[in-house]
């Protein structure tokens, strides 16, 4: 999982600091969350799916199917 949200991330062209600021935590913070050093919470994964307009389940690896569900 945590690969893959680096993955995500990379693949935006984004900072580690750029997504700290728009998940509203520390550059640190976002960075042991990549490194699997830190739980990740339940609201920053629906977060970072938004962010990353993908599914939890394509952050889990628990698919390859990058495209999100349909929303409510």
């Amino acid at each position: 999982m945590y690969r893959r949200i680096r993955d995500c991330r990379e693949d935006a062209d984004l900072k580690q600091k750029q997504m700290a600021i728009q998940l509203n935590c520390s550059q640190q913070t976002y960075s042991n969350y990549e490194l699997g050093h830190r739980i990740i919470p339940p609201e920053i994964l629906i977060a970072l799916a938004k962010i990353y307009n993908t599914s939890v389940d394509y952050l889990f690896d628990l698919t390859d199917v990058k495209e999100p569900y349909p929303r409510k």
